[in-house]
């Protein structure tokens, strides 16, 4: 920590005019008499009860009765109380609020089935699902502080379904729809959870995949579990518990379309999301109405300048936070959630820019793995239409500089901006951003987030620039997790144990001289090789220049002399890979690879010295990943030395953790 920093480069894109003229920030500054960009970042983090007041009014966030408080520290900056006193309901906000004026039948939700089916829902028609829902739910004794779980495929039945459980009051616990049984009963029996919307199953690259059957199994093992409400996705034949067990066309779709909307306390808790480490339990994120809603929205607003009618896909599942994020973010707005269920190149990798086109999608939430993956099939966006985009986003992960151009330049045609964003699930959102407001260099952050305090930290807690440190936040925010379910001291020791009154995030970060900021990934993935510390992303960037390279992924192992050494895990592109514990090779195909891992070896030689050489460079057909694409090297690291890899169930591919163990 605190090694020169050398990323950065020229700036690549700027705002026109008109960005400047349209962006909700420039409105929200003249609102409120700000100058420019610099004094509202002073402003938001120094005035922190001025600046949450400021964006809950200019959301127009209606409460049923108002606070008294904004944010009271009287429990120290871990646990501040914010809107204190006020009662409300995101529900309201969300939905209700529009049946007064025109926007009732404007697009509230658009979805997209693998299999080509379209649905859409105007704000007045999920306005009724969601009361019905929430009265099917009463129907079943389930009311205010109940936990319901929401383990189901990306359709529109799961929008109303997750603002039914606000709507009642209920507490939400979002799933990951590929999670085996032990996932769902270890969060399930942690939360206490009562009831689970489930489907039939869902669709994987054409095929049906079973859901309905999961959820049986685990709720054998989950005794607080009384009521599983099912929904027809594929038309598999499921086996259904008498009592328990009820079909949403049966128990929903016949409730009234009038509902009594629960009058919540701002701060009452709204959603649990569970996030996986690499040992011990899943911890649960607690969040509440005037939580992690606002700052969804208001990250959406002032980072990706989304506007009430704009399309926002962002590709996601509702198991990880960007899933919830884009439902509250894009209806508190007045924008339109557009969902699609199923892989994102089937049946061809034109997919993406076919939904773009077809639906005008406006804001496009993308991961770096995914358009590394894209790259190797060359230009297939040019034939579709993309003039609805306004701009990519991306998360969960470090860029590449080479897959990020190739997006800006190839794609956007170097007009529309890449807004990088990173932050989490105990975030609501964002730390940094790009914005419509300020330049943006390749792989970079504009900006912290408004009303952000962040900072890069060395390790004696003092500031730095253009060096790696720790990514901290000095202030409190709306969005901040209010701790961990049933867990208080595990959440202070995770993020407030380091300094004191500062949010230790766990993840390597950088300013450049011109004040842009870029995350290195997390920073127990760090890598100290004879005592230079370098992000994996450092490493990862030189090996995917290479042209038959689609991603890789770094991690050091103990070196008796250098502390560490790295290890690389290499995936090709296409028809190339035969991971390296298939043994399934020919010998001129066994040459070529020692050849390809020799040009690897000096190419990360000749950019980063001979210090830093790779142990081995090892071959294999993926690497393991979230749904959300994040690379858990962790776990790599894990699997490779031959420990255990911890909780996997957040994996969309699990085999690729035993790929790499039996790879070694």
């Amino acid at each position: 920590m605190g090694e020169q920093f050398d990323f950065g480069g020229p700036v690549v894109w700027r705002p026109t005019r008109e960005h400047i003229e349209q962006a909700h920030l420039t409105a929200f500054m003249r609102q409120n008499g700000i100058a420019d960009f610099a004094e509202l970042m002073r402003r938001s983090t120094e005035e922190v009860a001025w600046f949450t007041d400021a964006v809950l009014k200019y959301l127009d966030i209606q409460f049923f009765e108002p606070y008294r408080q904004v944010v009271d520290l009287s429990e120290g900056l871990a646990f501040p109380r914010w809107c204190v006193g006020g009662k409300m309901n995101i529900v309201h906000n969300c939905v209700e609020k529009y049946q007064l004026s025109v926007s009732r039948e404007q697009w509230a939700v658009i979805w997209e089935g693998e299999e080509g089916e379209v649905r859409r829902l105007t704000y007045r028609e999920l306005y009724e699902d969601v009361n019905r829902c929430a009265n099917a739910l009463r129907s079943l004794g389930l009311g205010k502080g109940d936990v319901v779980g929401l383990y189901l495929p990306m359709t529109p039945e799961i929008v109303t379904a997750l603002l039914a459980i606000a709507k009642i009051g209920g507490i939400i616990l979002p799933l990951f729809s590929g999670y085996g049984a032990g996932a769902v009963i270890a969060r399930m029996n942690d939360a206490g959870a009562k009831a689970l919307f489930t489907s039939d199953g869902a669709y994987r690259r054409g095929k049906p995949v079973e859901m309905k059957a999961t959820a049986d199994e685990a709720a054998a093992h989950i005794p607080t579990l009384k009521h599983i409400i099912v929904t027809r996705r594929t038309g598999q034949a499921v086996s259904m518990t008498p009592g328990r067990d009820h079909w949403w066309e049966e128990l929903v779709t016949r409730q009234s379309a009038q509902a009594e909307t629960e009058r919540t306390d701002a701060e009452d808790v709204l959603m649990l999301i569970y996030t996986s480490g690499t040992t011990g339990k899943p911890k649960g994120a607690v969040h509440t109405h005037c939580g992690f809603p606002v700052k969804a929205a208001q990250d959406m607003a002032f980072g990706m300048d989304t506007h009430a009618g704009d399309v926002f896909y962002w590709m996601t599942d509702m198991g990880w936070m960007m899933g919830p994020w884009l439902v509250f973010g894009a209806l508190l707005l007045g924008g339109t959630v557009f969902l699609y269920d199923g892989a994102p190149d089937f049946p061809a990798p034109d997919r993406l820019w076919k939904l773009v086109e077809r639906h005008k999608i406006n804001q496009l939430g993308v991961s770096p793995t995914l358009i590394r993956s894209l790259i190797p099939h060359g230009d297939l966006f040019a034939p579709y239409d993309l003039s609805s985009l306004k701009c990519f986003a991306s998360s969960g992960e470090p860029w590449n500089p080479a897959p990020w151009m190739w997006l800006f330049e190839q794609v956007g045609k170097s007009r529309i901006p890449i807004i990088n964003y990173s932050g989490g699930t105990e975030i609501s959102g964002g730390i940094v951003s790009g914005n419509p407001l300020l330049p943006l260099k390749p792989c970079a952050f504009s900006a912290p987030c408004p009303g952000m305090a962040a900072d890069v930290f060395d390790e004696n807690g003092l500031p730095v620039r253009n060096a790696v440190g720790e990514l901290v936040i000095k202030a409190p925010w709306i969005g901040m997790t209010r701790g961990f379910w049933n867990d208080r001291q595990r959440y202070l020791e995770t993020y407030w144990s380091r300094w004191e009154n500062v949010w230790v995030h766990g993840d390597f970060a950088a300013i450049d001289e011109d004040g842009l900021w870029y995350i290195l990934g997390r920073s127990d993935d760090t890598i100290k090789v004879a005592g230079k510390r370098l992000g994996p992303a450092e490493v990862e960037s030189i090996l995917v220049k290479h042209p038959k390279v689609v991603e890789a992924a770094a991690i050091g192992v103990p070196h008796e002399v250098k502390g560490n050494e790295l290890v690389l895990f290499v995936v090709l592109k296409a028809d190339k890979t035969d991971g390296e514990a298939e043994k399934r090779i020919t010998d001129e195909a066994e040459k070529q690879m020692e050849r390809l891992r020799g040009e690897l070896r000096e190419m990360v030689i000749e950019e980063m010295g001979k210090a830093l050489a790779p142990k081995v460079i090892l071959f294999v057909r993926d690497l393991p990943k979230t749904r959300n694409a994040k690379v858990m090297r962790r776990m790599i690291r894990a699997a490779y030395l031959g420990q255990e890899p911890g909780d996997t169930s957040s994996l969309v591919n699990p085999e690729a953790v035993e790929e790499i163990r039996r790879a070694r």
